[in-house]
């Protein structure tokens, strides 16, 4: 089957969400222009690992450039997204991969997530046309203010999660958990 690549150059929308409860939710990035809509499944840590080094990335475009690039310290009035995910979300992917770049040229960030590859297919031979046996993949191209909203978004998805238990730090189920701080006795959410 031939890669598919969704390309979103710029995007109306660019978040991180969630369907379902604490302890049990799915992860997604969505991109949106018009009524185009692609929605890509992730795991919480890739999408806490995505916000910090976005993050990360926008301050040292920051420090290198000065106020050239034109990248807010903060989220910009206006950019912040809390809205839910565009229904009926209709996973394109698994994420398997991250790739964040800084287009200078056209002052974007540029986040590609790629979707999880067979490990069969990886071992087959490769054909002189390597595109077409790349894994699909979600393209992004933001300023560096709807990066900043983003990655404000995405860190208050993740940490909207369950309570942390307060000695041990693992997250407490509404039915508690077995708290090795406690030397295997049940702790119950407060």
């Amino acid at each position: 089957m031939p890669r598919q690549l969704f390309v979103y150059d710029p995007p109306e929308r660019f978040v991180a969400g969630t369907v379902g409860e604490p302890g049990s939710r799915t992860f997604y990035l969505q991109a949106r222009a018009g009524s185009r809509v692609t929605s890509v499944a992730m795991e919480k840590e890739q999408v806490a690992l995505l916000a910090t080094r976005l993050g990360e990335l926008l301050d040292e475009i920051v420090r290198r450039t000065g106020p050239v690039a034109g990248i807010p310290d903060s989220v910009p009035a206006g950019l912040s997204d809390t809205a839910p995910l565009e229904q009926p979300i209709l996973e394109e992917f698994r994420v398997g991969s991250l790739a964040l770049a800084w287009d200078e040229s056209h002052a974007r960030i540029v986040i590609e997530a790629g979707a999880v590859t067979d490990v069969e297919d990886a071992a087959e031979p490769l054909s002189d046309d390597l595109f077409a046996e790349a894994p699909d993949a979600l393209r992004v191209y933001i300023t560096g203010g709807q990066a900043r909203a983003f990655a404000a978004r995405a860190g208050a998805v993740v940490a909207a999660g369950r309570p942390p238990c307060p000695l041990c730090g693992l997250p407490l189920d509404p039915e508690g958990h077995v708290c090795p701080r406690q030397n295997g006795y049940r702790r119950r959410a407060a």
